[in-house]
């Protein structure tokens, strides 16, 4: 997608989790150990840095920067990395103006927002922007679209009856709106309802929308 934007890509090897789990379930240390290394691998980099993850972008943009506070050294470091982190459709549309990036599809979808893209980042209609340009495909609204989908990480682990019935409520508005397939952004999102779809012996696809976007 981004090659064919006339971007040059390059994949760091030796990046890993950006801490963001460890960070929401309180362990700060392991977490600021993982945001370092991630630190490490990112600011040996140059140009954009493009996370197809609104949670992951809200962490490296937002979470990291305060874990390193104290270390001035790292501090910088992870103003630099923050200043060059763009969530992937926020940087298509925003930073280079592409809601039509030349994607085709086929019957209709549905999007659903993630918590931290919406809430933190204002991820909402560069998606939505981008989807209504998919030659073929028909983007249908999603009710209560901005409802969390009940996953939140620990959350779903820690109160599971509160998490399964925020799910059954996003299913109910995703069957009801008569789409094919359900797009996000946040690949955790997209597991906890595709889980929830399976075991209602749904039809209906979940698919990232950079899957979307890819298809030519």
């Amino acid at each position: 997608l981004l090659e064919r934007l006339g971007l040059t890509v390059e994949f760091p090897f030796g990046q890993t989790c950006c801490g963001q789990p460890a960070f929401n379930a309180g362990f700060d240390d392991e977490a600021r150990r993982m945001a370092v290394h991630t630190l490490q691998v990112l600011d040996d980099t140059e140009g954009t840095i493009v996370l197809p993850s609104g949670s992951c972008a809200d962490m490296v943009i937002h979470h990291i920067p305060d874990l390193v506070a104290d270390d001035p050294d790292l501090s910088e470091s992870a103003q630099r990395v923050a200043a060059r982190t763009r969530e992937l459709t926020s940087l298509l549309v925003d930073d280079l103006g592409a809601t039509d990036v030349g994607a085709t599809g086929a019957g209709s979808c549905t999007l659903h927002h993630s918590c931290h893209g919406l809430r933190n980042l204002g991820v909402k209609s560069q998606p939505e922007q981008l989807l209504d340009n998919v030659q073929g495909m028909d983007r249908v609204e999603l009710s209560d679209a901005t409802e969390c989908c009940g996953f939140g990480g620990l959350f779903s682990i820690e109160m599971p009856d509160v998490s399964v019935a925020m799910l059954d409520r996003k299913l109910d508005n995703i069957e009801a709106s008569g789409a094919g397939t359900v797009v996000g952004g946040d690949l955790s999102c997209l597991m906890h309802i595709a889980g929830g779809l399976h075991r209602r012996g749904s039809s209906i696809e979940v698919r990232h929308i950079a899957e979307i976007l890819t298809k030519p």
